[in-house]
């Protein structure tokens, strides 16, 4: 037996030998991407491929904590109805033996070129990183290349994270890194035919221009068009809390500019947050045969009290959020909910045109596990307005500070904890729930808040308050069950 299959084996016995005690966790989601067993982070090698999407992920499939990674593999028509596909790469190789992590996927000639970073590390704990080549004609098995790019001068081994894409007829490729240094930064690469990379420098960060001094390492970048503006999406860690912004222990966010592929150049604004709650992380992108630029990302963040989610007594750790579609509005990219979304109501529509005046109210039938809530043309002119969802969680909007505020009861200590940002007006909000997650979108994706929480589990109320008088219409969706 080789070490592929012995790994293989490994990880399928331990699915079988948890499923019962993973499938009765009152806080398993019901329409999101979660792993088996173990644990789930980064989205992987997103793309259509053949007419289905696939979206590969980190997995660990032995415990709930981090180590030498898999590549799980999720599959879907519809980006709806999810199909957990055989493993795709397992940690099997010398350039790879602890863990294959993070990367991409293109297709090229009917096949997926594959894209990731091999993990390796002695017995000091001395790392090396290699970014390697698999390739596959069905989507599930991979052919594995072995290295393709091997570290540029300048990088500490903290250089991963590949993400390829296709343009001004050549390909080109940017890699998360840290300087030697100990600056954040992204690098770029070139190549005629995916095989042999020419290293061209430093795109971004690396101790010059607007990121300069932001962070000491780049995790996830991907770089794409988006309306007018080229996009490069990057994680960055090591950002210290300025007012409302960089609350978590790393961030996710973008900055905007003009991408010169000839020079290998980017020109670009400041970094903004993709999202303002407390778990958002290594988004990635793909754009669809419809031309839709589409993003999943994990939904948590490295480092920050992972081991405390009681989903660990249960031998499962983490989700993706929801797909989104990517827009750019004045400059700004926004994030809105897939129209697919829409497929997962079930049962008749809910609606109530209300009122508030200085009172809490429950709603007829505006209750629910898994349910989505739209609220249109919101009036508040004064004081704040609230939703409290499942006891665990309250969004706030004050009028007076234009402030919108997400508030937990913490899972490590109960202790309440906040995220917020600013917004000129409150007019929309679309909400997800999910059990254990919830995903807010203020108006029409200006503004989104990711997040774990963990509610009794027989709690399923929604409660509305108004310290003086809020005006809205409200619709409301139960959504089925899809895992």
């Amino acid at each position: 037996m080789t070490n592929d299959e012995q790994l293989r084996r490994q990880a399928y016995e331990e699915m079988k030998k948890h499923k019962g005690m993973v499938e009765q966790d009152p806080y398993r989601l019901h329409y999101h991407m979660m792993p088996p067993v173990g644990l789930l982070n980064d989205p992987n090698g997103f793309i259509q491929f053949q007419g289905v999407y696939h979206l590969y992920y980190q997995w660990m499939p032995f415990k709930t904590g981090h180590g030498a990674k898999f590549w799980g593999h999720y599959s879907s028509r519809d980006l709806v109805n999810w199909t957990h596909e055989e493993i795709a790469l397992t940690p099997s190789e010398w350039f790879e033996k602890n863990g294959c992590y993070s990367g991409s996927a293109i297709e090229h000639d009917g096949k997926i070129y594959a894209y990731y970073t091999g993990n390796v590390k002695d017995a000091e704990g001395n790392r090396e990183t290699y970014q390697c080549l698999a390739l596959s004609e069905d989507s599930i098995h991979f052919d594995k290349k072995g290295p393709v790019v091997h570290l540029p001068e300048g990088f500490t081994a903290h250089f991963r994270d590949p993400k390829v894409w296709e343009q001004d007829g050549a390909f080109h490729m940017v890699v998360g890194a840290q300087t030697k240094e100990v600056k954040g930064a992204v690098a770029l690469l070139s190549s005629e035919d995916l095989m042999a990379w020419e290293y061209r420098g430093v795109l971004a960060g690396g101790g010059e221009g607007r990121l300069a001094d932001f962070g000491y390492m780049f995790e996830c970048p991907d770089l794409f068009k988006l309306g007018d503006q080229d996009i490069l999406v990057f994680s960055p860690q090591g950002i210290e809390p300025a007012g409302m912004k960089y609350q978590n222990v790393y961030q996710a966010g973008y900055v905007a500019g003009r991408f010169d592929s000839a020079a290998g150049t980017f020109e670009h604004g400041d970094f903004e947050e993709l999202d303002r709650g407390f778990d958002f992380y290594a988004p990635q992108t793909t754009v669809d045969g419809q031309g839709r630029r589409i993003l999943f990302a994990w939904m948590s963040v490295p480092d920050q009290n992972e081991q405390d989610h009681p989903t660990i007594a249960h031998k499962w750790l983490h989700t993706m959020t929801i797909p989104r579609e990517l827009k750019l509005v004045e400059g700004k990219v926004r994030q809105v909910p897939l129209k697919e979304m829409q497929d997962l109501r079930v049962g008749t529509v809910i609606e109530h045109k209300v009122e508030l005046y200085q009172e809490t109210r429950e709603l007829i039938g505006v209750k629910g596990k898994a349910l989505e809530l739209e609220m249109t043309d919101l009036s508040i002119t004064e004081g704040w307005f609230d939703i409290t969802i499942g006891g665990g969680i309250r969004l706030v909007f004050s009028a007076g500070e234009r402030i919108v505020t997400l508030e937990r009861k913490s899972y490590v200590n109960g202790v309440v904890e906040k995220r917020q940002c600013s917004v000129k007006n409150l007019h929309s909000l679309r909400v997800f729930v999910d059990t254990s997650s919830i995903e807010v979108f203020v108006n029409e994706g200006e503004e989104t808040f990711t997040a774990r929480f963990y509610p009794s589990p027989n709690n399923d109320t929604v409660r509305f308050e108004a310290s003086h008088k809020a005006v809205f219409t409200i619709r409301k969706w139960n959504l089925k069950h899809v895992n």
